[in-house]
């Protein structure tokens, strides 16, 4: 079964690939907010003329540098405002932009540095500059290093010492000819992919791949013009750099996170995205900031609240009338829930869109049934991120939406999810051989194994590489039970083991904001490793297993338990950078834990 719909594309500024954007969007959007970033506590704005002049300053003093057409440029920082203004210079001189994550080692620096042959180098600050210079004998076509907030380091070159040099370099028209001489098949960026297993590959996506998916959004609105956009998520990934290639292309504005990940929630009040793109793990903290503190006698009474107000909102979604009892209802339980949670989001939230990973189909039904509806896509690094939507008006939850305009999706006979379109990234930088297994005959094989509805909507069951397969022969799908770990308070992270084994275990780490002020509240010891031996403890989560094993047949029902005395996290090379779990990196490093709850009574 193949799918793939079709909308007629409106315009953003009308660039014809990424190197002219940021030059016609000024032309076109001049005086307006183009960004929005939080500097000693106020928040700042940068108008599209200003980000055009900076941006245009820098692109020369990369000519001035030495850096050619083609030469690859990385970028290792935070999501911050310099991010896009050395993406976009280097774009714009016919270079190609290499991201790497900010929370990469030294040595996987160096891998993405080292294979992507990366000529120059911006890094955020002093700690960044440290991981390159750490490996710099490991990069021989490195020749320049240019950092954002001064460093004491006398190879680098400060982003406005850059900055400056390309001001007096009177190199206005060779700019000007790259520029123009930019053309859609270039390569735009290699972006390495995070996953789960094996070591990044870089994808090469053109400028054409881009522009082509510009267009595809903006012909289904993702984005509107005339809202702001709030980004915390690292704009090395794939997904990052498309929302922001898609608000300045349609003359938003990019509002940047300060930094901090405890100051999410906060600066979504204050900056009132009109467009939250993000991961579940953000959701689900939000779902537990927003449920938590209902009574358990008024449960009831709360759950039947959420329910009408999805009812309410699906009638009015679809134009049908809503019966005035019904009505009262639901405005009662808007002003008494509703309106607090869309405040948590700052009031004017449109859409939020969440990927990467399974979410519970709970959670959005909660959120949508409060005005804030979380919708889900799929996609991937080879797709330029996006390959389905869904909109406020036609959704289905449990599934990932339907194709993007112009994209095909079919699945496969063994369940693989297959896409085709102008989305597909151009192969994997200097490996011929995988590039073939990924695309075959114009398909690519996302490694997704998925269905498709009547409709035309894709739903993800599981990995091909994620299926476990039991002693007895059982194949089981991981993701699901994992996901309905997570949505207890108490959980951060849930990973099923159990291949070749004669029944599945799960390793539990502890949600280190919620379980502390549980335990202080008793006068427990509040260290995680103690916490995590305690009886009461383990009790939350057996009871917390015991709901979600009630929900699946005997052979899928997790038997045993063990609670980690710490998180996973991307330092430790456990989780990517969009916090998806490395099942692999998991089951080696815990196997000696895996190991003794198979062997204990």
């Amino acid at each position: 079964m193949e799918a793939t719909t079709a909308v007629t594309p409106e315009t953003g500024s009308g660039s014809r690939t990424i190197a002219d954007l940021i030059g016609r969007a000024a032309e076109r959007y001049g005086d307006q907010p183009a960004l929005r970033y939080k500097r000693d506590g106020a928040w700042q704005d940068v108008s599209y003329a200003d980000l055009h002049a900076t941006v245009r300053e820098l692109a020369l003093g990369l000519i001035a540098l030495g850096v050619e057409p083609g030469d690859r440029v990385c970028i290792l920082a935070n999501t911050r405002p310099e991010w896009s203004y050395a993406d976009f210079a280097a774009t714009s001189v016919g270079a190609v932009v290499v991201p790497i994550y900010q929370t990469n080692s030294p040595e996987e620096c160096a891998w993405v540095a080292g294979n992507s042959g990366a000529r120059a180098i911006v890094c955020e600050d002093a700690a960044q500059l440290a991981k390159i210079v750490a490996v710099r004998d490991q990069l021989p076509e490195l020749q320049t290093l240019i950092v954002i907030d001064p460093a004491d380091d006398g190879d680098a070159i400060s982003l406005a010492q850059l900055r400056e040099r390309g001001a007096g370099s009177g190199l206005g028209d060779e700019l000007d000819k790259r520029i123009a001489a930019v053309k859609a098949d270039d390569p735009y960026t290699f972006i390495y992919t995070s996953g789960t297993t094996g070591p990044p590959k870089g994808c090469v996506l053109t400028h054409g791949n881009y522009r082509d998916t510009l267009e595809l959004c903006e012909g289904i609105r993702v984005l509107r013009g005339d809202e702001t956009t709030y980004l915390y998520l690292p704009l090395a990934h794939s997904f990052a750099l498309l929302i922001q290639l898609l608000t300045l292309d349609m003359g938003g504005v990019l509002a940047y996170w300060s930094g901090d990940p405890k100051q999410i929630v906060p600066e979504l009040a204050e900056v009132k995205p009109g467009y939250f793109p993000s991961v579940p793990r953000i959701f689900e903290k939000l779902y537990t900031l927003a449920t938590a503190a209902v009574p358990a006698e008024q449960r009831e009474q709360f759950d039947k609240a959420i329910e009408l107000g999805f009812d309410v909102r699906t009638k009015q979604a679809r134009g049908e009338p809503v019966p005035e009892e019904l009505m009262s209802g639901f405005e009662a339980a808007d002003a008494l829930i509703f309106a607090d949670v869309r405040a948590l989001f700052g009031g004017q939230l449109r859409q939020a869109v969440t990927g990467a990973a399974p979410i519970a189909p709970e959670i959005l039904r909660f959120f949508y049934a409060c005005g804030v509806p979380v919708l889900e896509g799929f996609g991937m690094t080879e797709t330029s991120t996006v390959s389905t939507y869904s909109t406020p008006e036609n959704f289905k939850f449990g599934t990932v939406g339907r194709a993007l305009p112009g994209v095909q999706i079919k699945i496969a006979d063994d369940g693989e999810v297959l896409i085709k379109g102008p989305n597909i990234f151009q192969g994997y930088y200097g490996d011929a051989e995988k590039t073939f297994g990924a695309i075959e005959d114009g398909w690519l094989h996302t490694g997704d194994l998925g269905s498709l509805d009547a409709d035309g909507y894709l739903s993800i069951t599981g990995r091909k590489k994620d299926i476990i397969i039991t002693a007895g022969g059982k194949n089981l799908t991981p993701a699901n039970i994992e996901n309905e770990m997570k949505q207890s308070r108490w959980i951060s992270q849930a990973v099923m083991h159990g291949d070749r084994r004669a029944y599945p275990v799960m390793l539990i780490t502890l949600d280190e904001e919620e379980i502390v002020p549980w335990a202080q509240e008793r006068s427990k010891d509040t260290d995680i490793a103690a916490l995590a031996q305690d009886d009461d403890v383990r009790a939350l989560v057996q009871s917390r297993l015991d709901l979600v094993n009630s929900r699946y047949a005997q052979v899928e029902q997790i038997k045993k338990f063990v609670i980690l005395d710490h998180d996973l996290s991307q330092e430790t090379g456990e989780l990517t950078p969009t916090l998806k779990v490395k099942r692999n990196v998991v089951n080696e490093k815990y196997a000696s834990l895996f190991d003794a709850l198979y062997s204990s009574s």
